[in-house]
């Protein structure tokens, strides 16, 4: 770590070029290896504390590409412990996500990245627990398109899967405003499994869910594929086989297990194609 006079007050430079503020020290002894698999809460917000992104991710922690890359950032975090970070927007975005800037940032701009480390996986524990997981989940993918099927029957649901398998039912048509890559989008989501029980609902919460569309990091591939079907003010209900939701893993928080197909109620409540 450097301690050179920061650029912005409060935060440290490190010599990989971002610049960093602890909130919170962890228990953690170790930090993370790059090729370790991480379980992260991050928010993503402009220099202005708008937040864009904010939720909880497992992945995998690569080798940085370049100085500032966001990889660096959570190399310095053991288990427990929380920061907040300042990065480069425009590096971010085209080089890590290999996304185009959003519209609310210029190419000067920085963000901050608010980050907690829950949880370090070696590399080697996480390829264990797959071969472990593997073994006895081999026949829970023709399971789960049986149940589906089943659902879908039970429910009497005529409309067409997409060419991925995600139903379609319009509850309510919106504008004629359409979604495009790169836009900030505000929805309303409440997700059920097929028995009706919720494991999620920003309704409830009364906290609605933004993000910018087409990034990655941001939602499962079928909430991806439904917002981008739909127009602005449209409410509709989404089914999807777990290839579009949490997969073969199941969710890192452990509520939605392996190969379970799930029901997303969404309303696209804003488009937003300028500034936030």
């Amino acid at each position: 770590m450097s301690s050179c006079e920061p650029k912005h007050e409060g935060f440290e430079k490190s010599d990989n070029n971002f610049y960093y503020k602890f909130n919170q020290v962890g228990e953690g002894q170790q930090t993370p290896k790059f090729d370790d698999y991480i379980v992260v809460d991050i928010t993503y917000k402009t220099i202005n504390d708008s937040v864009f992104f904010k939720g909880r991710r497992k992945f995998k922690l690569t080798k940085p590409l370049f100085k500032g890359d966001i990889s660096y950032c959570f190399e310095i975090l053991n288990q427990g412990d929380s920061a907040d970070f300042i990065i480069s927007a425009n590096d971010f975005f085209t080089k890590t996500i290999s996304s185009e800037l959003p519209t609310f940032f210029n190419d000067e701009s920085d963000m901050i990245v608010s980050a907690k480390m829950l949880e370090i996986i070696s590399k080697e524990d996480y390829q264990k627990q797959k071969e472990e997981f593997l073994s006895w989940v081999e026949d829970f993918s023709d399971y789960e398109k049986v149940l589906l099927q089943h659902y879908i029957e039970g429910e009497e649901i005529s409309v067409a899967p997409s060419v991925t398998g995600l139903y379609k039912q319009t509850q309510r048509p919106g504008n004629k405003i359409k979604v495009q890559r790169g836009d900030t989008v505000v929805v309303h989501y409440e997700g059920m499994f097929l028995n009706g029980k919720y494991f999620d609902s920003t309704v409830k919460r009364n906290s609605p869910f933004e993000y910018v569309y087409g990034t990655e990091w941001q939602v499962v591939k079928g909430l991806e594929e439904a917002i981008g079907q739909m127009t602005e003010g449209e409410k509709a209900i989404f089914i999807m086989p777990s290839e579009l939701a949490f997969g073969n893993s199941g969710s890192s928080t452990g509520i939605i297990p392996p190969f379970t197909p799930v029901i997303f109620k969404i309303e696209l409540l804003q488009v937003r194609k300028g500034n936030i």
